[in-house]
């Protein structure tokens, strides 16, 4: 019996340790608190895959919408838009579009506008217009619609096309592509039923047509962007007006001329077309592209409000007639900085109904410098005010920096400031004329445009004529005129005689020595002279 019991106690303990091994005692006191621990690599792994998940679908979505051109700051070489079928429009983004970054940019920090420091009622120089903004998707590429781009073939209707498709759209991009030569005639992108906010990717060369039956009877412009709002033309690329036509015209009474050579230049009509041409808009952008050759003047804002203007080429032959640089009209706020200017006439030309410009560090000539006017042609009324051109070099232009009105005009140009102007070898740096005859002679008449509050500060360098000119109307005399750190020095250059400055009726204030000494300048205000204000005037 006892044998028994204990036999039954010996297996009751076996079955109990039996039990008791199959139970992990420490994982047991956690309780409620016991959490299956993960490896490290497990973990990892799951938070790879989320990151590989997320970035596979932005990139299947990113093909679903191909990737727009480069931004327009990126320079040659760099780009490769992608060019959609015309038959298949990309939808513009909901989202807010990124603003183009400056195109073929030098890495330029625009300089802060100085403080202003002159005469009353002057206001700061404006501040660049906003930068038009395209969207990422939607790119209507002029190959696209037929454009060849071999140079010959006749590409206008090719870019009236894919302009009507961004037109309809809105905030999209026409693209001109690279390395190719595309030839278009004369031909207007205009609103104001296009939609805004449209970038122009210019990244070929466009050509002027060169036969005079593409011009009938002459045309003023070739290029023409009208009634657009939020525009943008931007790019690597180049417009070649192929002016040549025009600048080597054949007198046929010329015994000495080439028979063939006048066979294969045919005559051009005498009106001759402004290159790249804007009118009626706002907001306007035009960056890193290049113009050369045009007719006329290269770049011309007619109407426009809000206009940026930098990192341009605008080249010519300096004995290219009439072929300006940049031509402003009735245009308010404008901006033109780190430009390069080499032209016929005006590098920068401010015509009437010009006010706060400003201009900054441009490179200029040859030319015939930077100018407002003339002003008040056939007794017309003309008006320009809160000019500032500063940080500018000149070399061998005509002039420097000029104010040039005909007699008979009425208005007034009034706080202009010229600052840090370099000149070397100008004939004639700084000049007012009131006296401004284009022709043999001109008819002399009493009234004028009226001119006051110039400034001229820190104006140097070299001169081959005369270093200052103000030859001010009798019946309007300049007044306000003050020159600080002026130092113009003679170069002596073959069939040039040197002059001294000279000063007709202009009066102001010299508030350091200058070189040479400007003794005529009359100090103080015109005797009996009731000057009125800008706003009574104009």
């Amino acid at each position: 019996m006892k044998l028994r019991v204990k036999g039954f106690g010996l297996l009751l303990l076996l079955v109990l340790l039996a039990l008791c091994s199959t139970i992990d005692v420490c994982d047991a006191r956690r309780g409620k608190h016991w959490r299956p621990r993960s490896s490290p690599s497990s973990s990892l792994l799951k938070k790879k895959g989320k990151a590989k998940k997320g970035s596979s679908h932005r990139q299947h979505g990113g093909n679903r919408r191909s990737p727009p051109p480069a931004p327009p700051g990126v320079g040659k070489g760099h780009q490769t838009p992608y060019q959609p079928s015309p038959n298949v429009p990309v939808s513009p983004s909901p989202s807010p579009s990124p603003k183009p970054s400056p195109a073929k940019g030098n890495g330029h920090t625009s300089p802060q506008p100085p403080s202003p420091s002159c005469g009353k009622g002057r206001q700061p120089p404006p501040q660049p217009p906003p930068v038009a903004s395209a969207s990422p998707g939607a790119v209507f590429n002029v190959v696209d619609f037929g454009a060849k781009g071999d140079g010959i073939s006749d590409d206008t209707k090719a870019f009236q096309a894919a302009w009507a498709a961004a037109c309809k759209l809105g905030a999209s991009t026409v693209l001109v592509p690279s390395e190719l030569e595309f030839l278009v005639g004369p031909i207007s992108f205009s609103g104001p039923y296009c939609k805004p906010n449209i970038l122009f990717q210019l990244e070929g060369t466009i050509l002027a047509p060169t036969n005079a039956k593409a011009w009938g009877s002459g045309l003023l412009q070739w290029l023409e962007f009208t009634k657009l709002s939020g525009l943008s033309i931007q790019g690597s690329g180049t417009i070649n007006g192929r002016g040549q036509q025009w600048w080597t015209y054949s007198d046929p009474n010329d015994d000495e001329d080439d028979d063939t050579y006048n066979q294969e230049l045919e005559r051009m009509p005498r009106v001759k077309p402004t290159a790249l041409r804007f009118y009626g808009s706002s907001n306007v952008v035009v960056a890193g592209i290049t113009i050369v050759n045009s007719s006329q003047c290269h770049l011309k804002f007619d109407n426009c409000q809000g206009v940026l203007v930098h990192d341009l080429t605008i080249s010519s032959p300096e004995n290219s007639l009439n072929t300006d640089g940049i031509h402003l009209q009735n245009s308010k706020d404008v901006s033109i900085h780190h430009t390069n200017l080499a032209c016929g006439d005006d590098c920068i030309s401010i015509q009437t109904g010009c006010s706060n410009i400003y201009i900054h560090n441009v490179n200029c000539g040859p030319g015939h410098g930077i100018s407002i006017g003339g002003l008040g042609r056939d007794n017309t009324k003309a008006c320009v005010s809160n000019v500032t051109v500063r940080d500018v070099n000149m070399f061998r232009t005509m002039t420097g920096v000029r104010i040039k009105t005909w007699q008979g005009g009425i208005g007034l140009v009034q706080d202009i400031r010229f600052s840090n102007i370099q000149v070397s070898e100008v004939q004639t740096p700084i000049m007012i004329d009131q006296f401004y005859c284009d022709k043999r002679t001109c008819t002399n008449q009493t009234s004028a445009v009226a001119v006051s509050g110039v400034q001229y500060e820190n104006i140097r360098g070299t001169f081959t004529i005369k270093p200052l000119h103000f030859a001010c109307s009798d019946s309007s005399p300049c007044s306000g005129i003050t020159l600080t750190g002026v130092q113009l020095k003679p170069v002596q250059i073959a069939h040039y005689h040197l002059n001294n400055p000279f000063c007709w009726q202009a009066f102001g204030e010299l508030f350091t020595p200058t070189i040479p000494p400007i003794a005529c300048l009359q100090i103080g205000k015109p005797a009996g002279n009731n000057l009125q204000t800008y706003h009574d005037i104009c």
